[in-house]
């Protein structure tokens, strides 16, 4: 191992550890909110990480980022106004800027600090959305900011991990969802990064699942695999309307076609289909669980 080398280790149980190799560090520093590394992870490229957790790559956040964003957008079909609340890295602003249509989005972050690292050192990930005059960058917390909104067709919330613990609980809440469906058009689409669909971890996820289907008419999870995240990963997608399931056939291509620019990797029909079939396990766990987080019942912060 080299001077500079090291390794990244995140515990995802007491029995394992996915870890990650490090070839330099590019950018570190502590924010009022976290500690935010930009490093260089070898075969996968530049990494963001915040309080030693992985966050996004450039070698695969494409996994992440296309479901994040166009499962809603397609099957909205006709989305003008998007909120995104997170991301700061300009990876969902990017893909919603391949709408031709949309004429307004608003990313809300409440860390100034991680949306300049992004803008300077991961230019890969944003690819000028963060400076692009479609996109308004709102310093704020998500939850505040949101109850004032109303009329947006999408809220894509691209926040931290729904772990047990920590500052975010707030956004893991009946209330906070809420917010965001009275901030909807009736036809709006909403959907939320839930976490890791693997047995061991998924409770958190389920939990989050539950809290929105307990807000929203019609909820579904979205799966994907983002292979620097360790687990499968899991979306819940949320509407008042009624979410097409399986949609027409030729319907979201001929969507995709006509009103994106075509710069997909990974996202097509065909893929959504894919996306929105969980694994039985998954279903089960889902329809299994009580516990719906609320502010008084909220995740549960850190102890000392």
């Amino acid at each position: 191992m080299s001077a500079e080398e090291r390794w990244i280790g995140e515990a995802f149980t007491a029995d394992d550890v996915w870890q990650h190799r490090i070839s330099k560090s590019l950018f570190e520093c502590q924010t009022p909110f976290q500690q935010l590394s930009i490093v260089e992870s070898g075969i996968y490229g530049k990494a963001l990480v915040l309080d030693g957790h992985w966050q996004t790559c450039t070698g695969d956040e494409f996994l992440y980022h296309e479901p994040l964003v166009h499962t809603p957008m397609a099957l909205h079909g006709h989305a003008r106004r998007v909120l995104i609340a997170g991301g700061a890295d300009g990876g969902a602003a990017r893909e919603v800027l391949k709408w031709k249509a949309v004429e307004q989005i608003v990313m809300v972050d409440i860390d100034v600090a991680a949306v300049d690292a992004c803008r300077t050192w991961l230019p890969e990930v944003h690819q000028g959305s963060l400076s692009n005059p479609r996109v308004q960058i709102e310093i704020a917390d998500a939850y505040d900011f949101i109850q004032s909104q109303r009329g947006w067709d999408i809220i894509i919330v691209d926040l931290t991990d729904p772990i047990e613990s920590g500052p975010a609980y707030k956004l893991f809440t009946r209330e906070f969802f809420s917010f965001c469906r009275d901030a909807l058009t009736a036809d709006g689409y909403f959907i939320n990064q839930a976490g890791a669909l693997s047995p061991p971890l998924i409770a958190p996820f389920a939990r989050t699942a539950k809290t929105i289907a307990s807000v929203f008419d019609s909820t579904k999870t979205v799966h994907t695999h983002v292979p620097t995240y360790g687990s499968p990963w899991g979306l819940v997608l949320a509407t008042d309307a009624v979410i097409p399931f399986p949609p027409r056939v030729g319907v979201i291509d001929q969507i995709l076609a006509e009103q994106t620019n075509g710069a997909l990797r990974m996202f097509d029909e065909q893929t959504l289909n894919s996306l929105l079939q969980p694994p039985k396990y998954v279903r089960e766990r889902i329809d299994a669980e009580t516990v719906v987080y609320t502010l008084d019942n909220p995740p549960q912060l850190a102890r000392n």
